[in-house]
């Protein structure tokens, strides 16, 4: 199964500020970003991190408006890695789990019956993904901003080849497709 990292980054590699804001994300014109529904619709299942989903719930009040995932993703599985205890969005197909990806990795494929696994989000997540050498792409957004500090598109190395496979320009955004290993 493909295990996507599909992410935006400032120039400097950065995925969100030392407060774990967006905030720099959204002040940059993205009028020329097509809507993602073809991308969406080739992922069977989702899994990102605990810092990812309290942003959701701080930032888009996913709680108080599920509709809004349910319109974009449909009932997409999506699997939340805490240690913390979280409600779920009435409605959405959310899972609370905890541990290794490489032990998920049947769950996840049943979830996607035939189809990708997103992993959305960034940080500690896509580093365990990583390290268990799960990952097969990273789709990139370059947003033209920087940071001084913050949240690290990859915070671990990575020992896997990366090869190009594309390169768009979407306004001042530029998206890179990379296929890992």
């Amino acid at each position: 199964m493909d295990v996507i990292y599909f992410t935006a980054s400032t120039v400097n590699g950065y995925l969100a500020d030392v407060d774990n804001s967006l905030e720099w994300l959204f002040e940059v014109d993205a009028t020329e970003i097509p809507d993602h529904s073809e991308f969406i619709s080739t992922m069977g299942a989702m899994a990102m991190g605990a810092t990812t989903y309290q942003w959701l719930l701080d930032n888009q009040q996913l709680l108080e408006n599920p509709q809004m995932w349910i319109d974009t993703y449909g009932d997409m599985p999506v699997y939340v890695f805490t240690h913390r205890e979280f409600a779920a969005p009435e409605g959405c197909n959310f899972h609370f789990i905890s541990g290794d990806p490489a032990d998920h990795m049947p769950t996840f494929e049943r979830a996607a019956a035939g189809k990708k696994l997103w992993v959305m989000g960034g940080g500690e997540l896509v580093g365990q993904f990583t390290d268990a050498g799960l990952l097969t792409e990273i789709v990139l957004s370059i947003a033209p901003a920087t940071l001084a500090a913050g949240a690290p598109l990859l915070p671990r190395t990575l020992r896997q080849q990366l090869t190009l496979q594309s390169v768009k320009q979407y306004g001042p955004f530029a998206e890179l497709t990379y296929r890992v290993g």
